[in-house]
């Protein structure tokens, strides 16, 4: 199936699809929500957390993400009902811990809207005003009433307030053409109720105004004036602003200008035909060098210009220096919207020197959107647009001074060289009083710094400047108020939309699966996309999947971003200017990161990896975020965009040798198995420790104080912690590819990653055999068995176990031998084998009172009591139990604490005991709870769940398995499904009907 050609979605109106021609039935309302959701998005990934507030707001329902989910599931069987069971969904996709939803725009109503808004918005800037209004008629027909009718929720009235906006700004804008074309008599029947729909709207009061004015009722257009304006100065406590005041103005002055002229297609000139004589400036108005009501005295003459020194006046000139737009420039729509805010909406010039500083890292496209904003806005700034490229990072290396990019922007405005006078300040003092009063557009593109900048900027209100640069130029946004805009890599709609304007959307709709593929693989960043496209446009007979390949062969390398002879179109070079400019701890700093190949990387891993402390690695760090070479995505946490972490691996290959890669690699590994270490004991007290040997000197692993700070450190690391064991065990550091899973035991067990915890042991295990440690395959097996049994693989686990066991005899390993015991007669209870299970529960018990082992000991009692109980031995369970709490409490385990209570309402339960049961599963539910031990937690709700089904309360039992299935669901965890086929077998339904009541508590 061809998603692309089949499916129509609609927001513009009510939420519905369409499958060809068939309509499709999208469900609740609530689900309608999850689908406008997602289609609002246009094809960039939803986390789950936004999810969850577009359908519920601040109070989401306790299992709202066991109701999302399954509202997506939902949304996938009617987009693709004949989808596979072991087919991946094409079209409503699972990207990270969110969703994608699949559309081409012109599968979306509201995409086709924007596009044709933008169309007329082009036909509009060329002069063709007819085509401009017919675009505008286009896109509002293709509204069919209020966006998102019918649709509830905090989304839907956040977005039906912003879509609103842009159907008032559609219908404004093909209001303005129609009167342009002369139609000002028909427009008025629609204006009228417009504006009293809208009394506060002042655009729509300024066109009712000259539509009015033109059709010879001008009495009316100044009564409409005076209307709008008591309703703001009533309503807002403001006068009207800027142009509708001048509007008025020349109305009351009759001014000539505003009477229609005729209505205008595209004309290009005509060789040799006299130009029509321009339209003069009204009164008020700006003239057409963009100054502002300076250049008058009152009686109506010219003031001189600026002199120059021997007293002469000169006439400024009207640059126009931007460089092309580029024609296939695609995406950044939010960021545009940002930097259009800094700028009035009514047209009204700026009251104060506005700055927008662009950053972001070589690449990423800072330049290619400054010179596009720049021409959307150029009109608004008649006084001309100056630009210069500062060559803050340049392959030359030699920045451009403030002096030579003052005296170029003076010649531009038309002073003689030999007036231009001697001294930076003298020349800033001239540049700065041509620039006053008047509207002008100035590009200072790739800046060093501040200091670069400062004298460039205008003295007086009314002109724009826009800074892009590599590096954070905090001292213009602290010093002159600039507004920053930190450029990221492109979402991946709009790098797919990037690679279709370059090379067409036909060729990549016949080939999705490469174009996904260049994408990835370019890390969606700008330059490295258009290196490829290219290369790609170059050969159009070139199946995109053999340009993929290219690029694929290349992993690991830049060698496919290369721009053939132009150099800054190659991504090493551009990545090399940014490089150079380093000082040289933090080039070392970066160069390092190479070696790291976890997603992110803390402040103190970076520090060990450097060998630094942790405070002499705040500068390079600092200085590298200004660079844009690093980002600082939360604090103290910072990631190397995909190519750059490519281009540092590629230095830290060429500048340091093998010995130093290898020692940073495990200064690195070192600190991250001894700060899991010191984690190790808050998360399981009394627990024997995994001997690590001494810790080297240099080592300065994390503290932690409390349970909590201890779980939240590994689960922030986790991602890393288990990239480091794979590391460890290619580089050949073997006793730390082991003993990290064994030190991080009780935390995978505790937050059930079974799939990691197994993936981890499996690695250590390997690594031991590989290098014939008989201590780390010892560890490893028994680890691995942990994992095994609890992704309730028994037999497995039984096996791995008792291969540690013959190796922890030939060892002499009393310890081991002892835990590998009790965790057999563990595996053999789970697995039913329950005469086993006593055997081995008993052997452990004796070998853990004779070790004095506390720990082992009250696991062992309460193993051997489950398994009694198992059998129908109550009263014995019951002793062996009452002793294991005994014991547990003593020794501080909680975690066997929490299951032992569970146990006992077990008992109770089967013995018709009721309360009782009740009593000890809500203190084991508490106890888990304390501990975080979510697993344990979502157990005991299914046990308790069971109770009151039992006790004849369905709706208790129903909320405490909706509660269960929400956190099983949560972690992947087998057991949701038994749980969600108790919830289907009580009487009212599916298992997320009324899902409101489920929920989960969190724990740190």
């Amino acid at each position: 199936m061809d998603y692309v050609n089949t499916f129509r979605f609609a927001v513009l109106g009510q939420v519905r699809a369409w499958r060809g021609e068939r309509e499709l039935d999208l469900g609740s309302p609530q689900q309608r929500v999850v689908l406008a959701a997602l289609l609002l998005r246009r094809g960039r990934p939803l986390p789950l957390g936004e999810l969850i507030d577009a359908v519920w707001g601040e109070e989401p329902p306790a299992a709202a993400v066991s109701v999302l989910r399954t509202y997506v599931s939902r949304l996938r069987k009617v987009l693709e009902p004949d989808r596979g069971p072991a087919e991946q969904p094409r079209t409503l996709v699972s990207v990270g811990d969110g969703y994608l939803l699949r559309v081409p725009d012109d599968g979306l109503d509201l995409a086709v809207f924007q596009r044709r808004v933008a169309e007329a918005k082009k036909a509009r800037a060329t002069g063709d005003v007819s085509a401009a209004a017919d675009l505008l008629r286009a896109a509002l027909d293709g509204w069919r009433g209020a966006a998102l009718t019918g649709v509830p929720g905090p989304l839907a009235e956040t977005a039906r307030s912003w879509l609103d906006e842009e159907w008032l700004a559609a219908l404004e804008a093909r209001l303005d053409a129609d009167i342009e074309l002369g139609r000002h008599h028909e427009v008025i029947a629609e204006l009228l109720p417009l504006t009293a729909r809208h009394p506060l709207r002042e655009e729509l009061c300024r066109l009712l105004m000259l539509a009015l004015y033109r059709s010879g009722r001008q009495a009316e257009a100044l009564a409409a004036y005076r209307g709008a304006r008591a309703a703001l100065v009533a309503e807002l406590g403001v006068e009207p602003g800027w142009s509708l005041q001048d509007l008025h103005d020349r109305i009351l002055a009759a001014d000539p200008a505003l009477m229609p002229y005729p209505a205008r297609g595209p004309a290009p000139a005509v060789p040799g035909q006299a130009a029509p004589p321009e339209r003069a400036a009204p009164s008020g108005a700006a003239p057409e060098d963009g100054t502002i009501a300076d250049g008058a005295t009152a009686g109506g003459a010219a003031r001189p210009g600026p002199a120059d020194p021997h007293g002469s006046p000169f006439q400024p000139a009207r640059p126009a220096q931007l460089p092309a737009d580029l024609p296939t420039f695609a995406g950044r729509a939010a960021e545009l919207g940002l930097i259009g805010d800094l700028l009035p909406r009514d047209g009204s010039p700026p009251s104060t020197v506005v700055i927008s500083a662009i950053g972001g890292m070589g690449g990423i496209g800072k330049s290619t959107l400054a010179v596009h904003w720049a021409h959307r806005v150029a009109d608004r700034f008649p006084g001309g647009q100056l630009y210069v490229n500062l060559r803050g990072f340049d392959p030359t290396g030699s920045a451009l001074t403030p002096d030579e990019a003052v005296r170029g922007f003076l010649d531009a405005l038309g002073v003689p060289p030999m007036r231009i006078p001697a001294g930076l300040d003298a020349q800033v003092a001239l540049y700065r009083s041509l620039l006053a009063r008047r509207r002008v557009l100035i590009l200072l593109d790739n800046a060093r710094d501040t200091e670069q900048v400062r004298p460039l900027l205008p003295g007086a209100p009314g002109c724009l400047v826009i800074v892009t640069s590599r590096n954070r130029l905090t001292g213009l946004v602290a010093g002159e108020g600039a507004h920053p805009l930190t450029l990221d890599q492109l979402s991946p709609v709009e790098a797919h939309d990037l690679l279709a304007r370059r090379l067409g959307g036909d060729r990549l709709a016949a080939e999705p699966r490469a174009a996904d593929e260049i994408i990835a693989r370019c890390a969606r960043l700008p330059l490295a996309l258009a290196i490829v496209a290219a290369h790609a446009c170059a050969h159009p007979g070139f199946p995109l999947s053999a340009i993929a390949d290219e690029v694929n062969e290349s992993h690991g390398s830049l060698d496919a971003f290369t721009g053939g002879d132009d150099i800054t179109t190659d991504v090493r070079a551009v990545f090399s200017w940014s490089y150079k400019a380093l000082s040289a701890p933090a080039a070392r700093l970066f160069r390092l990161l190479g070696l790291h190949a976890g997603p992110d990387v803390s402040a103190p891993a970076a520090a060990a990896l450097a060998g630094l402390a942790p405070r002499e690695a705040r500068g390079p760090l600092a200085e590298l975020t200004r660079a844009h070479l690093l980002t600082e995505h939360f604090p103290g946490r910072y990631h190397l965009h995909d190519l750059l972490r490519v281009y540092a691996a590629e230095r830290v290959r060429v500048e340091e040798t093998p010995q130093e890669r290898d020692l940073a690699l495990q200064r690195l590994l070192t600190w991250y198995l001894h700060t899991a270490d010191a984690a190790y004991p808050h998360i399981t007290p009394q627990r024997r420790r995994i001997p690590l040997g001494p810790r080297p000197e240099d080592c300065r692993p994390l503290e932690f104080t409390t349970h909590e700070r201890a779980l939240e450190w590994c689960e922030t690391e986790r991602p890393n912690l288990i990239v480091a064991v794979h590391q460890a065990a290619q580089a050949g550091h073997t006793g730390t590819a082991w003993r990290l899973p064994a030190v991080l035991w009780g935390f995978f067990y505790l937050r059930s990653h079974l799939h990691d915890w197994l993936d981890t042991t499996r690695t250590g295990l390997a690594a031991a055999r590989d290098a014939g440690d008989r201590e780390g395959e010892a560890q490893g097996l028994s680890d691995t068995a942990a994992a095994l049994r609890s992704a309730g693989r028994f037999d497995e686990a039984v096996e791995h176990l008792r291969q540690a066991l013959v190796l922890s005899r030939e060892l002499g390993d009393r310890a081991a031998r002892a835990s590998v015991i009790a965790n057999l007669g563990d595996a053999y209870l789970h697995a039913g084998r329950l005469r086993e299970a006593v055997e081995y529960a008993r052997r452990g018990l004796a070998l853990d009172r004779i070790a004095g082992n506390v720990w082992g000991e009250g696991i062992a009692l309460s193993n051997l009591g489950d398994a009694y109980q198992r059998m129908g031995r109550y009263d014995e369970a019951l002793d062996c139990l009452q002793r294991a709490l005994v014991v547990l409490r003593a020794g501080g385990n909680r975690w066997v604490e929490g299951v032992t209570l569970d146990i006992l309402g077990t008992i109770h339960h089967r013995l018709g005991r009721h309360g009782e049961s009740v009593g000890h599963y809500l203190r084991a539910l508490a106890t888990h709870r304390d501990i975080g031990n979510r697993w344990g937690e979502g157990h005991t709700l299914g046990h308790l769940g069971d109770v009151h089904l039992d006790g004849g309360e369905p709706e208790a039992a129903r909320a405490s398995w909706r509660h269960a299935l929400a956190i099983f669901a949560e972690f992947g965890h087998p057991d949701a499904e038994q749980v969600r086929e108790r919830l289907d077998r009580l009487p009212d339904g599916p298992a997320d009907a009324g899902a409101r009541e489920a929920a989960p508590r969190r724990t740190a």
